[in-house]
């Protein structure tokens, strides 16, 4: 559970792993190949093992890909990644580029020749993705080429560490809300009334969410790594490696569940010979749909069948979110009182930031592990927006400085994630500023109302008015969906400049964290969770109108605030915001920390 620091954790030596790469290249006559950083199961945070992208660049973040040639090569970064990538990643090896505008084709098409083959491995790669890649190359005369043998899986050898084996372990309806027999009975109505015979299924969060079960094979999510095959009649196989099956398992997946290896999941596919089968291209590989091509299978390229059902969360799922939320609000609360307190008068670093706000969860008793690794910005750093400390970066926190803290847990009822920036000593008045603004932008985003269809990508731009005004913006979404003891970020949901064809509906979780970034100076990020509320009659109004009820509980550093800045509708709001953290927050912490609260949350 623990987070750790130690340098072998941060691969930066990713650059000497280069040469190894083009060797394994070379014996399979390859003049390049493709790093993505998904995994098998097109994870976002991946087990150590399946963790390539960082092991060939150096480069940990959740976001990217890299292109190894034998005379160049080049590691791709979204917005968010553009000051770490160039901390962790070897500038004389890798090109950096972005992976948003142009991103890998582009590359492909400038980078490679005519006559080369590219490699990639089918297993970590969308069969759209690949669509896109193959016509990239094919421009500059270049074929990318499947391969079984990884060369990169080649290269890290026996140093590769083990593939996870975590016990697979029954999640009941206490904290799940619905029967695991009811949830496969309603998604496969789902598939019949599709024209779906089956469904393969591969991702990890809806393998926990329709078999009601939970593992830990996914760092910092309580995932297990498998496959599945649901029938329209709702009877399932379910492929997991028998090192992970505990005893009851069986007994609770029932009757109607199948449970084979991972080595017998080809056998299935080729059983689905002329029967139609749904399978998500933004969740399953190209293995598979090449897999079921070559059986006969007739394939259906649709959404995953789970990820709707599982982002709208029903009521025993939003309670446990609350209950959750408030015993982490306790944790963060004591932890805002120790940073106010013990760390002004001795500034701390951010590693021990970090441990004390983990100690403070653990002390719980109902910590499972966090929903992440907490990202603990002091002054600069703070302005590298997935910035992860390590021993090597550590930075102490100094007086006129902000530190930017953004964590999570995981508890059995809920997952959580949060984040608040706070001051160190007295802030400057450009610091308080842009706080405020950001300040503002959350607050429109969490009192906004609105009907039944509005998409994420509608409402972004509350969360953004105010510093739009200001020629200030951040380069990250503003909200991502959350599971229910599931992983922290979760779709189809969002919140973002980008498109997005999903609506909000009641139950989904999502976050409210809009942020500004001075490179070389500081960083600032406001971060609640909020549920979408049914929708409800406004007095007066004509149309029933959605909305969200806030569900992370934690002060907002006043000192930072700039009161004449807000509206009275503004202040009225924070005001009630903090109403709530000292209600429902302060019975549960200690007589000092609950005298501190009730100060920094006392009306503006």
């Amino acid at each position: 559970m623990r987070q750790t620091f130690d340098e072998s954790t941060d691969p930066s030596f990713g650059p000497r792993h280069v040469p190894l790469i083009r060797e394994a290249m070379a014996r399979q006559g390859l003049d390049g190949f493709l790093v993505p950083h998904e995994d098998e199961h097109q994870n976002e945070y991946l087990p150590a093992a399946n963790d390539r992208l960082a092991w060939a660049t150096g480069f940990t973040g959740s976001a990217g890909a890299a292109v190894i040639l034998q005379d160049k090569a080049a590691v791709f970064v979204d917005g968010r990644y553009t000051l770490q990538v160039r901390d962790q990643v070897d500038a004389g090896v890798f090109e950096i580029r972005d992976l948003v505008e142009g991103g890998v084709p582009a590359y492909l098409e400038s980078a490679t020749g005519a006559g080369q083959k590219i490699g990639y491995d089918p297993r970590l790669h969308s069969p759209d993705a690949l669509t896109r890649l193959k016509e990239a190359a094919a421009k500059a005369g270049a074929e990318l080429v499947g391969v079984n043998d990884n060369p990169l899986d080649r290269a890290w050898g026996r140093s590769r560490p083990p593939q996870p084996q975590a016990p697979v372990v029954p999640h009941p309806a206490g904290f799940s809300g619905e029967d695991s027999g009811a949830k496969r009975a309603r998604i496969g109505q789902a598939l019949a009334d599709r024209g779906a015979d089956a469904a393969v299924l591969t991702a990890p969060s809806s393998i926990a969410w329709l078999f009601n079960v939970r593992g830990g094979d996914v760092i910092r999510s309580p995932l297990p790594i498998g496959q599945a095959i649901l029938a329209k009649d709702g009877t399932a196989r379910l492929f997991l490696d028998p090192a992970k099956v505990t005893p009851d398992l069986p007994a609770w997946l029932g009757n109607q569940v199948r449970l084979e290896t991972p080595d017998e999941m080809p056998a299935a596919l080729a059983e689905l010979r002329g029967r139609s089968v749904l399978i998500d291209p933004a969740q399953s590989s190209a293995w598979y749909f090449d897999t079921l091509a070559r059986a006969g299978a007739s394939v259906i390229r649709a959404d995953d069948p789970c990820a709707l059902p599982r982002a709208c969360k029903n009521a025993v799922e939003i309670e446990g979110a609350r209950q959750a939320h408030v015993r982490d609000g306790a944790a963060l609360t004591r932890f805002l009182h120790w940073v106010a307190t013990e760390g002004q008068a001795d500034p701390p670093d951010e590693i021990e930031a970090v441990s004390r706000l983990e100690a403070f969860r653990e002390a719980t008793g109902a910590l499972k592990d966090l929903s992440f690794d907490t990202i603990a910005g002091a002054a600069s750093n703070g302005a590298i927006v997935h910035y992860r400390p390590t021993q090597r970066l550590n930075r102490r926190t100094e007086k006129g400085s902000l530190l930017l803290i953004d964590s999570g847990a995981q508890y059995l009822d809920g997952t959580t994630d949060v984040t608040r920036t706070v001051a160190i000593g007295e802030p400057s008045d450009e610091m308080r500023e842009r706080f405020t603004l950001v300040l503002k932008g959350h607050l429109a985003l969490a009192a906004i109302r609105f009907p039944a269809g509005t998409t994420g990508s509608a409402l972004d731009v509350l969360a953004r008015a105010a510093l739009w005004m200001h020629g200030l913006d951040y380069d990250h979404g503003t909200g991502h969906g959350v599971g229910s003891y599931l992983g922290v970020h979760e779709g189809p949901q969002r919140i973002a400049k980008a498109p997005n064809n999903v609506a909000l509906r009641a139950g989904m979780i999502l976050s409210n964290e809009p942020g500004y970034y001075k490179e070389g100076g500081y960083g600032i990020r406001i971060e609640n969770l909020q549920v979408v509320t049914e929708a409800t009659p406004i007095p007066g109004g004509e149309r029933p109108m959605h909305g969200f009820e806030t569900l992370t509980l934690a002060p907002i550093d006043r000192r930072l605030i700039v009161a004449a800045m807000l509206t009275p509708d503004e202040r009225a709001q924070l005001d009630g915001y903090h109403a709530r953290v000292r209600e429902t927050v302060g019975p549960l912490v200690e007589p000092q920390v609950r005298a501190w609260l009730a100060d920094v949350t006392a009306a503006l």
